[in-house]
């Protein structure tokens, strides 16, 4: 059988992240860093588009890559609103949705795709973008009408990172119940029950556990008082609450790596703040444990803090008598990306339309 070459885009705010894959098998990766003086001259994120994507193929010309040897393009999905997971062929009306209103670097990852298979006569797509939304109804009810809970996690890692626990344990990810455990510098908590995340917490808006750079769920009481105290914009409290907060603003670092070398030294708030986050994401699992009605078929943790042997020993600690718990450090987006391409252009799966 042929092999197919896609090229998978992963922008960040300061970064692209790029991969080519020979169908599954990574034939390189790197990461093309945009200094702030350079981003600095564009006042919306979408007008980074040309310059990201100059610098993606200027690369590529120096790896002596063909750009009309790729066979696809997978691109990070952004935030493009409330779609069901799969693999989305980035059409006119999906551009559109990538283009308008850019708030975050991923929506750029599709806006460049779609230009180059343009270009090149080849297809481009998106796979689980952050908005995928499998939530079941009652799931999403607040106590207050007009106001539902909103879906909005780390999709794209962990569908792969489930469907990689379910060949482990020799299962269809489609017949399993797991709970996957994100930990970066957000985190997300999802009960996947056959194959769709039926519950989540929102790890973009600030619910959820304290992170390393995020507040998580805050007492409502207390929100209000910091919206109404003169001390934020709105636009700087929905910044602070989901970049500088959690052990950024408690300790000036997002790195548990740190952490830990400050536990090491004695720091005793240290300890206390690494043993709280732990401790809050063990509760939102016992929350998802209750989603699932106990049928669990393992509970997987991922993501880069998944390194740390330390964190995930005081996670078992409360959560191991739930049921197995598998351990899949990192993230996978790239390997994702291709096989959410993958599985398209081998006819496994059909690509979805917008």
């Amino acid at each position: 059988m042929p092999k197919y070459n896609i090229l998978t885009i992963n922008p960040g705010s300061t970064s692209t992240k790029i991969a080519l894959f020979k169908d599954n098998e990574l034939e390189f990766e790197q990461v093309l860093r945009h200094p702030a003086e350079e981003l600095n001259q564009f006042s919306k994120l979408i007008d980074q588009y040309e310059y990201r994507k100059e610098k993606i193929i200027n690369f590529l010309e120096e790896k002596n890559i063909t750009l009309k040897d790729l066979d696809a393009i997978s691109c990070r999905g952004g935030l493009i609103g409330p779609i069901p997971s799969g693999t989305y062929t980035i059409n006119d009306s999906l551009f559109t949705r990538l283009s308008t209103d850019v708030v975050h670097a991923s929506n750029l990852a599709g806006i460049i795709g779609y230009n180059l298979s343009k270009e090149l006569g080849i297809p481009s797509y998106i796979t689980d973008p952050v908005t995928v939304d499998e939530m079941a109804p009652i799931a999403k009810v607040t106590g207050i009408p007009g106001i539902e809970r909103k879906s909005k996690f780390h999709a794209l890692n962990q569908k792969a990172i489930a469907r990689r626990a379910a060949k482990q344990l020799n299962r269809r990810y489609d017949e399993s119940n797991f709970i996957v455990i994100h930990i970066g510098g957000g985190i997300s908590i999802g009960a996947h029950e056959k194959g769709k995340v039926i519950d989540v917490n929102n790890v973009i808006d600030g619910d959820g556990p304290m992170a390393p750079t995020r507040a998580g769920s805050i007492p409502v009481e207390a929100v209000i008082d910091l919206c109404f105290s003169g001390k934020y914009t709105r636009t700087e409290l929905k910044e602070y609450v989901s970049q500088r907060a959690g052990l950024t603003d408690y300790l000036g670092t997002s790195d548990v790596r740190d952490v830990q070398e400050m536990m090491e030294q004695g720091n005793e708030q240290a300890k206390m703040l690494y043993e709280a986050m732990a401790y809050q994401i063990c509760k939102n699992v016992g929350a998802m444990a209750t989603v699932l009605k106990g049928k669990i078929d393992a509970i997987v943790v991922t993501g880069g803090v998944a390194y740390s042997k330390q964190f995930i020993r005081l996670l078992k600690e409360r959560i191991d008598f739930l049921g197995e718990v598998i351990v899949i450090p990192g993230e996978e987006e790239m390997l994702a990306l291709a096989e959410g391409a993958l599985r398209v252009l081998t006819g496994e799966e059909e690509a979805k339309t917008i």
